[in-house]
């Protein structure tokens, strides 16, 4: 596939969790998608990540995500995002606050065939909780 081919994937995964319509992401990752950074209790595949943003839309259903810089070669895209929200719904037992919210993260997506196979990435999950107040 090409680098512009893997760059669309993965903008389809970036509308999917904009717009909350996460049962396209079975189009963007494998079946059998190696996570090497999976959130806790991530369940495998596709399914996993369609779990996990669910949980993150309903904590800040107005959640977006902005690429800061981009880097591809013909198997992989590496890229740098902000994500911004409220926390206006339950976030790992935490009430909701009202609080705004800004993290920034990295993401590194290996590609077969148009579709993810292997990732790794890091949010800043601790800043996060600093900003809605859980912890100090």
């Amino acid at each position: 596939m090409s680098k512009e081919q893997n760059i669309a994937a993965l903008q389809k995964q970036g509308e999917a969790v904009a717009t909350g319509k996460l049962e396209a992401l079975r189009e963007v990752f494998a079946a059998d998608v190696v996570d090497h950074d999976p959130a806790p209790d991530q369940a495998p595949g596709p399914e996993g990540y369609i779990h996990f943003f669910g949980g993150l839309r309903t904590a800040f259903p107005d959640l977006a995500v902005s690429v800061d810089y981009l880097v591809t070669d013909d198997d992989n895209v590496a890229m740098a995002y902000t994500i911004t929200g409220t926390h206006n719904g339950p976030l790992m037992g935490i009430p909701p606050t009202g609080k705004k919210v800004k993290a920034r993260g990295m993401q590194i997506a290996r590609f077969k065939d148009g579709k993810i196979v292997e990732r790794w990435g890091s949010s800043d999950e601790l800043g996060i909780l600093k900003q809605i107040g859980a912890i100090k």
